[in-house]
């Protein structure tokens, strides 16, 4: 069978990033240029800057990537974007470019789901096995999903609220660490031990998981002690938090494992960096004798490598996109 080369680009939050994988497994070349330094002065994404700055960077990105793989577009089978979900206006920026690609250089267009993207960047230099429960944490999503097969999602349970790596992000904010709040809290928990007593959140029994209470506990419980003039112990406030935030992903990711059988685990989004939820999903896994896909660091932000890693079972389909094809702020997966 002819290997296949699809040039994929991601412009869905802040970074720019364009790859060229092979046959949906083997990343030719991949370029990210962050706009993560120009953020963190504002404490957070500003959207309008960052999709000014992808217009500003975009044909810089490209001409990086195709000098890495020493390749020209037109050595391409087709062109994969990113057209949701993420911010209008970045998101925009990677379609229009996309769709110009595809019209020049008379190749097909493949629009891919970010969040299944973040799941397919398990498949870059390993193979997905299936049946398997997708554990996707990211900013703005928390949802358990079980795979029948390829691009075959049955949405399990999602946050009610927050999502994990929102929640991660706002109790940075308010404890005083700087932008990127994750990496952070993640670097400081480190340093502390359990010793807040949190609540537990969506002690039930579904698959659906809720931020907003443990993240409202952790901002009452600053500004209480603040008010009494008590110094807040930082390290310890980061574990407690982070403990708490990670037992509702392993509460739920147990229930699913024990009910369903399923041996197979996708770990997918950019929360999936964190060390210290590995650590503990692997021990679920363990208990139930699971094997944890996990992809590598560099493909657990956001990167153009698992949008062309997504779009190869399309590209094999045959499910292109129109040129007609427009951007989406919001989708879900299923």
């Amino acid at each position: 069978m002819k290997d296949v080369y699809i040039l994929s680009i991601e412009t869905s939050c802040d970074e720019t990033s364009i790859a060229i994988v092979k046959n949906g497994s083997e990343v030719v070349a991949l370029t990210i240029l962050t706009q993560m330094d120009t953020h963190a002065n504002f404490g957070g994404v500003v959207p309008e800057i960052a999709s000014r700055m992808h217009t500003e960077n975009i044909t810089m990105v490209l001409e990086e990537t195709l000098n890495k793989a020493h390749m020209k577009v037109s050595d391409c089978d087709a062109i994969a974007v990113t057209y949701s979900p993420g911010l209008l206006g970045s998101l925009l920026v990677g379609v229009e470019f996309a769709k110009v690609l595809s019209y020049v250089y008379d190749l097909p267009l493949i629009k891919v789901n970010h969040l299944i993207g973040h799941i397919y960047a398990n498949k870059i230099d390993d193979k997905l096995k299936f049946p398997s429960l997708a554990l996707v944490i990211s900013g703005g999503h928390t949802e358990l999903i079980k795979m029948k097969d390829d691009y075959k999602f049955e949405l399990l349970g999602e946050t009610q609220d927050d999502a994990i790596g929102e929640a991660f992000d706002k109790v940075a904010r308010v404890i005083g660490l700087k932008y990127p709040g994750g990496p952070n809290i993640e670097k400081l928990a480190r340093e502390g031990e359990n010793t807040y007593k949190l609540p537990k959140m969506a002690n039930d029994d579904t698959y659906n998981f809720s931020y907003s209470g443990l993240k409202s506990s952790v901002i009452n419980l600053v500004n209480n002690e603040r008010q009494r003039g008590n110094e807040i112990n930082k390290a310890d406030l980061a574990c407690s938090f982070q403990t708490a935030a990670v037992e509702e992903l392993t509460r739920k990711l147990e229930k699913a494992l024990k009910e369903t059988k399923i041996k197979n685990v996708i770990i997918a989004g950019g929360v999936s960096a964190n060390k210290y939820l590995r650590g503990e999903i692997q021990k679920v896994c363990d208990k139930y004798k699971a094997k944890l896909n996990l992809p590598e660091f560099i493909y657990c932000t956001d990167n153009a490598a698992m949008i062309g890693a997504a779009a190869y079972p399309l590209y094999l389909k045959k499910e292109f996109a129109d040129l007609d094809l427009n951007a989406s702020s919001t989708s879900s997966i299923c």
